[in-house]
């Protein structure tokens, strides 16, 4: 059983022309002002972070962690194989 299908064939750069000037155009000024609230909002944000209680704690959690890795190499390498296992059994692709 044959089916005919319509085919359209477009001009390239009509079509692209045409889409550009549908295009909405940023301002050009608004972009960089934009990325600039953001980057400041993100160095407030992190240098907030890095100023609390909790940034110290990370790091002193980080230091343990490394301590712990140096005086138990082959404990911390099964801890790690066991958690990737389980991280790829919990992820895995379900068919």
């Amino acid at each position: 059983m044959e089916q005919e299908v319509p085919v359209t064939i477009h001009q390239g750069e009509a079509v692209e022309a045409e889409a550009a000037e549908t295009m909405p155009k940023p301002d050009v000024a608004y972009i960089p002002e934009l990325i600039k609230e953001i980057a400041g909002t993100v160095s407030e944000t992190f240098s907030g972070f890095l100023e609390s209680e909790s940034y110290g704690q990370l790091m002193k959690t980080a230091e343990e962690v490394k301590t712990y890795i140096k005086n138990n190499p082959a404990q911390a390498l099964l801890y790690s194989l066991g958690a990737g296992a389980a991280l790829g059994f919990l992820f895995k692709k379900r068919r």
